[in-house]
């Protein structure tokens, strides 16, 4: 788009010097200093296609100046044609040339910073053709037109060119992932599944370690097999920080859509619901059954895990906080609470025990790490 408007600028000089060399030559009553105007705007044309040429040069404080000198050209107009001339509607010795910052801005900031633009270009050709209301609005008209509607193509091109990128990324990381997924299938999946029939077949210990690596295999599989979560906007799915989670023990239920959060509240919200697990196995036994709830509604996220163990008696956690063990304190409700969310224990001995921790949308705040579940 800089080239377009590079090429309408040269375009719009070669009409300014068709006008004051052909058709409007009698207007001007200093034609001398007109064709002074006219090398000015020659040396201001070249200047600036070689400087937005360059994206780091395209700051404000070019464009403003680019505003700026255009703007003094274009009202130098009032000491170069006769009175008689403006009143007749001979156009500007800049004539359309005029457009060119009007376009540079709406390139550069959007259709907002075009419209501004606009407005102050037409507000120095008003004074220029004050007589002449229906020649001045016209003039409006169209530098609104060009400002806003080149604005807004440019932020639409912007808004392609970076979903573009983004699946050109997501492609290159899938392309990447299945390879991953390929070397991980015929090396550490088929040794952890071998893992687990010998150990079946041998029984006793053999057995729990069979156990052992066939959940760690059902949660690798989970892993691999996952999209990708990451997103230039910072935001992952939460599904697959929640998935690997399952096992023969755990039972993982979420939306068949992603369910979007930042980066940092994921990744502690999972730290959550994995510190609640952990105190499952640890305090209910290994053979305890667990299920993980992910609901996703309009602007709050909530995730329940729900165990069959035997429940927490009263005033239990209190009194592991007491002694200084805070994994539900601080691995779980802290967490939350830091994110803006909260945690809920509901238990009923002899029940089992349900977690819900419920994490609001909006900007996550990072944290430091709480202790280890206890």
């Amino acid at each position: 788009m800089w080239r377009a408007i590079a090429v309408f600028r040269f375009a719009g000089l070669g009409y300014a010097v068709l006008l004051t060399a052909v058709v409007y030559p009698s207007a001007y009553v200093r034609l001398g200093w007109a064709w002074a105007v006219i090398a000015v705007m020659t040396a201001w044309t070249v200047a600036t296609t070689m400087a937005y040429a360059r994206p780091e040069r395209r700051t404000r404080l070019l464009l403003s100046a680019d505003l700026a000198v255009t703007a003094g050209l274009l009202l130098s107009t009032a000491a170069l044609q006769s009175p008689a001339a403006m009143r007749n509607g001979v156009p500007p010795v800049t004539g359309i040339w005029v457009a060119g910052p009007v376009l540079a801005w709406a390139v550069r900031y959007g259709r907002r910073a075009g419209a501004i633009t606009a407005l102050i270009l037409s507000g120095c050709d008003f004074l220029l053709r004050s007589e002449k209301i229906t020649v001045a609005l016209n003039g409006v008209v169209l530098l609104l037109l060009a400002g806003v509607v080149v604005g807004h193509l440019a932020r639409l091109a912007a808004e392609v060119e970076a979903e573009r990128q983004h699946a050109v990324e997501v492609e290159a990381t899938s392309r990447e992932r299945e390879r991953l997924a390929r070397d991980i299938h015929d090396s550490v999946l088929q040794v952890l599944a071998m893992v687990q029939r010998r150990g079946a077949e041998a029984g006793g210990e053999a057995a729990e370690l069979g156990r052992l690596a066939g959940q760690q295999e059902a949660a690798l599989r989970s892993l691999v097999g996952s999209g990708p979560a990451a997103t230039p906007s910072g935001d992952v799915d939460l599904r697959a920080l929640v998935l690997p989670v399952q096992s023969d023990q755990v039972t993982v239920s979420a939306p068949a859509q992603s369910v979007r959060l930042e980066k940092v509240a994921a990744g502690e919200l999972a730290a959550a619901i994995r510190a609640a697990l952990d105190n499952v196995r640890r305090h209910c036994g290994e053979r305890t059954r667990a299920w993980v709830l992910v609901e996703d509604e309009p602007g709050l996220v909530t995730v329940t895990v729900r165990d069959d163990g035997p429940g927490i008696p009263a005033g239990r956690l209190a009194e592991a906080a007491a002694a200084g063990r805070l994994g539900v304190s601080h691995s779980i409700c802290g967490r939350l609470r830091e994110l803006g969310g909260d945690a809920t224990v509901r238990s009923v001995p002899g029940e089992g025990t349900e977690v819900e921790l419920r994490l609001p949308r909006g900007p996550a705040v990072p944290v430091a790490r709480a202790p280890g579940p206890g």
